[in-house]
C-alpha cells in the first residue's frame, strides 16, 4: 500500500505506553548497537546472493583468469548489492503503513516496527544513491544498467507489483539486469542464450514466490495475489522451468559443451526447490529458501565449482 513520502510520524506504531523501548529510542535519536543491527537489516544483506548473477558472464565467457576482469566483475557485484539495498529501502519506506499492519513484517521491517524512523530511513536512502552516482566515476555504462534497475524496482513498488503477470516479468527483468550488468563491467557481448535462460530462471523464481505468498496468506499478503490462483502459478512455474532447462540445454550444447556434466546438477536444483515449496517449507523469498536448505546449498556450489573447472580447463586446453 502505498502512502505519502512525507509522512514521517509513527503513530500507525503500537505503543505500549509512554516509556516503551522502541518510543524511547526514536524519541533520543540515538544510535545504539541494537539499532546498528536494525540499519543492518534494512539493507538486507541475505538477500545479496541474488547479485551473484552479476558474475555469470564472468565465468560462462571464461574472463576469470584475468584479474582486470574479476576486479571489474567484483565492483559490478558490489555496485548492485548497493543497488538492490536501495531499493529495500525505498520499499519498505513506500510499504511501511501495510508492513505495520501485516502479522510477520511488522516485526521483521525496522521501519514497520519502529526500530528506524522514516527520516532516518530517507537519510540512508539518499547515502545509497549517492554511492550508486559516484559509481560513474569508475564505468558510466554499468553504473546505467544499475540506474535502470534501481527505476524498475521504484516503477515495482510503486504501481507495477499491482498488475498481474506484469509483477512477475518485473522480478525477473532485475536478474536479467544483473546478468547484462555483469557483461557490461567486463566488456563482453552478453549470450543470447544466457540471456533467455536467465529470464525463465527468474520467472521459475518468481512464479514459486508468488505462490508461496499465496498458499501462506490465502491473498491477503498484497493486492495482486487474489488475481492468481495456485494452480495458475503451478503452470507458470512448470512452464518457465522447462524453458529453463531447455535454452540451458541448447546453450551447453551449442557452445559450451563441456558443461553437459552440470545438466544433472541444475535438474536437481529445480527438482529439490520445487520440492522445497510443495512441501510449505519455502517462505516467500526464494533466497531465504537457499540459506535453510543444505542439499540446495550444495547444488548451488557445486554447480558453480563445476562450471569453473570445466571452462578452467578449456581455456588452458585452448591456450
Amino acid at each position: 500500500m502505498q502512502v505519502e513520502p512525507d509522512a514521517t510520524s509513527d503513530t500507525s506504531i503500537p505503543l505500549v505506553g509512554r516509556d516503551t523501548p522502541v518510543r524511547g529510542v526514536i524519541a533520543q535519536g540515538s544510535i545504539r548497537p541494537g539499532r546498528v543491527w536494525a540499519f543492518v537489516r534494512l539493507l538486507r544483506p541475505r538477500q545479496w546472493i541474488k547479485n551473484s548473477f552479476v558474475l555469470a558472464p564472468l565465468i560462462f565467457s571464461g574472463m576469470f583468469i584475468h584479474v582486470i576482469s574479476v576486479e571489474c566483475a567484483i565492483l559490478a557485484t558490489v555496485l548492485f548489492c548497493v543497488a538492490s539495498s536501495a531499493t529495500y529501502v525505498f520499499n519498505d519506506l513506500i510499504d511501511r503503513t501495510a508492513d505495520a499492519a501485516h502479522p510477520t513484517k511488522s516485526r521483521t521491517r525496522p521501519i514497520a516496527s519502529g526500530e528506524i524512523t522514516p527520516a532516518q530511513a530517507k537519510i540512508l536512502l539518499g547515502g545509497l544513491y549517492i554511492v550508486i552516482a559516484a559509481a560513474g566515476l569508475w564505468s558510466l555504462a554499468t553504473t546505467g544498467v544499475a540506474v535502470v534497475y534501481v527505476v524498475l524496482n521504484a516503477a515495482y513498488t510503486l504501481k507495477l507489483k499491482h498488475i498481474a503477470v506484469v509483477d512477475i516479468f518485473s522480478l525477473a527483468a532485475g536478474f536479467v539486469l544483473r546478468v547484462f550488468g555483469g557483461a557490461v563491467a567486463i566488456n563482453v557481448p552478453l549470450s543470447l542464450w544466457m540471456l533467455i535462460t536467465t529470464l525463465c530462471l527468474a520467472l521459475y523464481l518468481a512464479a514459486v514466490k508468488r505462490r508461496d505468498e499465496l498458499v501462506a496468506t490465502g491473498g491477503s499478503g498484497r493486492s495482486v495475489l487474489r488475481l492468481y490462483t495456485v494452480r495458475l502459478l503451478d503452470r507458470y512455474a512448470e512452464m518457465s522451468a522447462l524453458s529453463a532447462v531447455v535454452f540451458y540445454g541448447l546453450f551447453v550444447i551449442t557452445v559450451r559443451p563441456g558443461l553437459a556434466v552440470t545438466v544433472p546438477l541444475v535438474l536437481f536444483g529445480l527438482f529439490r526447490y520445487w520440492y522445497i515449496a510443495e512441501s510449505g517449507v519455502a517462505s516467500e523469498s526464494p533466497t531465504d529458501a537457499v540459506w535453510a536448505d543444505g542439499p540446495l546449498i550444495a547444488t548451488v556450489l557445486g554447480w558453480g565449482a563445476l562450471c569453473g573447472a570445466v571452462l578452467l580447463r578449456h581455456r588452458f586446453i585452448a591456450g
